[in-house]
């Protein structure tokens, strides 16, 4: 049984020293090359509808495809600097009615124009990962194409290709058209991406994939639906996370079947990988980046908010609302006498176990077909 040291590279998942000093050192590079260890898979067994879950899904998929051109109003004009002041711009008395001390800090002399920019440069890197994050999905979703021995799974994940092109591509086009700049992969992500890639496992595609990354993806685009003023920002998010749902559900239904014929031993290893990824996600929301593009010195500035334990920050255990019943539903929770429970009760977000999982969440998120519904009527 691995320690968190062999998982990690860390002893202690809340080292911010060993945390911090993993930074991207190739912040210029615009290819990014991993070795992908799977063998391609062919099926000569065509039967379609075989496992019924799926096909359904993939008929979904298929009528609810949207176009980011036409369907998306891109003539809007966004002022981002007053989004953010709508939004609520920090000031130092709200920040140390937190509990926060900024005497004695860079942030001690900042006014409304430092915070304006620290928000504004917040939005930017916020959608950056999205971005990135979404190539890494059409990159992982192409590799479960080849690899998924189903024919029914085949046919789904060769649509979400098309989704997650299709996300790449209106995320890149508002942060270019909308937004004031771009930010590089943050390390964290990468580096999880790289993992999810380089392992020859089709299901560990899935579980890093459609049910980790895709997860808390739907979790934080939830988020920023429910706070962005901007009408197109809300738009994008809402075809969006209509994909996003159908993407996850076909992860817990792929993954529920093959799961429930794993050993112990297998179990264990996605149990340890699901955790990997847990921590990789929550330790990018650090944002170095921003810090650096603000000019404040990266650890004071953790040091100045991460007040108390970072696992007991709320809107970063949110995030992880749609995988910890996700993973509760494919046994990984409680396998290995609870195994990843007892690293999630560390991390401090047990408490969704009992959430609605994504099993069939996606027709309550079906944009396309909303929109269509309201006009024909």
């Amino acid at each position: 049984m691995a320690t968190d040291a062999d998982i990690l590279g860390r002893d202690d998942v809340n080292d911010m020293d060993a945390i911090l000093a993993m930074t991207n050192t190739d912040v210029d590079e615009a290819i990014h090359s991993v070795q992908d260890n799977a063998d391609a898979i062919f099926t000569w067994d065509y039967e379609k509808g075989a496992r019924p879950a799926l096909n359904k899904l993939y008929e979904k998929a298929k009528s609810s495809q949207w176009n980011g051109e036409t369907d998306l109003d891109w003539s809007q004009d966004v002022d981002q600097e007053k989004l953010v002041r709508e939004v609520g711009i920090p000031t130092r008395d709200a920040v140390e009615a937190f509990g926060i001390d900024l005497s004695g800090t860079p942030f001690a002399k900042w006014g409304e124009a430092e915070w304006v920019n620290y928000q504004i440069q917040t939005q930017n890197w916020s959608l950056s990962q999205f971005m990135h994050g979404e190539q890494g999905a059409l990159v992982c979703t192409a590799k479960i194409v080849e690899t998924v021995p189903w024919i029914d799974a085949k046919y789904y994940a060769a649509t979400q290709v098309m989704d997650e092109a299709r996300h790449v591509e209106v995320f890149s086009k508002y942060l270019d058209t909308k937004m004031s700049g771009h930010y590089p992969i943050n390390i964290h992500l990468r580096m999880l991406l790289d993992d999810i890639i380089a392992d020859s496992r089709w299901d560990m595609t899935y579980l890093g994939m459609q049910i980790m990354v895709e997860g808390l993806a739907l979790a934080a685009f939830g988020m920023a639906y429910q706070t962005t003023p901007d009408p197109l920002l809300r738009q994008l998010l809402r075809y969006v996370m209509s994909d996003e749902a159908r993407h996850v559900a076909f992860g817990v239904l792929s993954l529920k079947e093959y799961y429930a014929e794993l050993s112990d031993k297998e179990m264990l290893d996605r149990q340890e990988f699901a955790f990997e990824a847990a921590v990789r996600m929550r330790d990018r929301f650090l944002q170095q980046e921003v810090w650096e593009r603000v000019g404040v010195d990266v650890p004071t500035a953790i040091k100045t908010f991460n007040v108390g334990n970072k696992n007991d920050d709320p809107f970063q255990q949110l995030l992880f609302s749609k995988i910890v019943p996700n993973c509760k539903k494919l046994g990984l929770l409680d396998a290995n006498d609870g195994w990843l429970r007892k690293r999630f009760d560390v991390l401090g977000v047990t408490q969704f176990e009992d959430w609605a999982d994504t099993g069939e969440e996606y027709l309550e998120m079906d944009a396309v077909t909303q929109d269509r519904e309201a006009a024909a009527s």
